[in-house]
């Protein structure tokens, strides 16, 4: 990162965290899988902020390149300037184009990085838009950012089923190659799509409602419903979804993962940290869109609210021998950890 970036991260990652670079594990995972990681929605957007989750051992994220809000030019530009960067970078990353790629990202010692889409907006009401965005390397996607749309309802909205288009939506991206998601989704339209869905669907960045209490949060029958279709439960390391005091640590993760896991088995729980790091200079939210809309302050966002910090990835090593030291086992940890989404992806890619 060049001296004229200035970097800050909800969650504090300090570099030179002495702790985190001389850690000794006891377990390395088989594979570990962030299944959601935002960067700022912007071409100027530094691809070495990647790095920290290449200190965090991670070997695949899956990183946001459009929501509800942003359109359709400006999701293009961010996935050009995503994709050459990446490509320009190959001592250190990996686009992920198909299943196959995973493994050999992970025998270079390379970050395997793919892209979701947050919403159906920019899909333009047209089912044939699906696998024009699969051809530019988006592996999954959710149809609703916390508002209704002509597709499916979102989670800070009237509740409403999936729509007659999103029927046709889910069965595109069921043929399109991508994973099909329900983060951000509203409740009667997520458990319709787990029922129209002839593949595995996931929630990639959610948590259980009964501990975090937000709206954002999925309940007992959506996670069961998740668990029906042979998906997986992300748990997210936000702080305002997993209800922590200060910044997330290792103890709030697993609080989630051991609730996710008693209700549903060890085989549909996984992570996905929705980290969100912002760079002074870039600018991911459309000028003239009220930010209110999309998070609203009566549902507990806006700086009175707090509790914006994210769990740091580069704990995802502590977070695997936390698992260990409590019972699970090495299998299990490897599950949770990445091997649960590699299943869903090769099942849908």
């Amino acid at each position: 990162m060049t001296s004229a970036t200035t970097l800050s991260f909800a969650t504090p990652f300090a570099p030179a965290d002495s702790k985190l670079a001389n850690y000794q594990r006891r377990h390395i995972p088989s594979f570990t899988w962030d299944a959601h990681a935002c960067l700022p929605l912007d071409e100027k957007t530094p691809i070495d902020l990647l790095d920290t989750y290449v200190a965090g051992h991670i070997d695949y994220v899956c990183v946001n390149v459009g929501m509800d809000m942003n359109s359709v030019a400006h999701i293009l530009r961010v996935i050009a300037a995503f994709r050459a960067k990446i490509a320009a970078h190959p001592d250190k990353y990996m686009q992920i184009e198909k299943f196959e790629d995973l493994a050999i990202a992970k025998s270079k010692g390379l970050l395997g990085v793919g892209f979701d889409l947050e919403g159906s907006v920019m899909l333009q009401d047209m089912p044939e838009m699906v696998p024009a965005f699969a051809k530019l390397g988006v592996k999954q996607i959710h149809f609703a950012y916390n508002r209704n749309n002509s597709v499916s309802g979102g989670c800070h909205d009237i509740d409403i089923p999936l729509t007659d288009l999103g029927v046709e939506m889910v069965k595109a991206v069921n043929s399109s190659g991508m994973i099909m998601d329900c983060s951000h989704t509203g409740r009667q339209s997520s458990l319709d799509i787990m029922r129209v869905s002839s593949k595995p669907v996931v929630f990639s960045h959610a948590n259980p409602r009964e501990l975090g209490g937000h709206e954002r949060c999925i309940d007992d029958e959506q996670i069961k419903a998740c668990a029906d279709t042979g998906g997986v439960i992300g748990i997210c390391g936000f702080q305002r979804f997993i209800k922590s005091k200060n910044a997330p640590e290792v103890p709030d993760m697993i609080r989630h993962i051991k609730y996710a896991v008693d209700l549903v088995g060890v085989d549909h729980v996984g992570i996905g940290l929705d980290t969100m790091p912002s760079v002074v200079g870039t600018n991911d939210f459309p000028d003239g869109v009220d930010k209110d809309f999309y998070w609203p302050a009566a549902s507990g966002y806006g700086p009175a609210a707090g509790g914006a910090a994210v769990f740091d990835p580069r704990k995802l090593p502590t977070l695997a021998d936390a698992m260990i030291s409590i019972g699970y086992s090495p299998d299990d940890v490897d599950k949770i950890m990445g091997e649960n989404f590699m299943r869903i992806a090769k099942a849908s890619w």
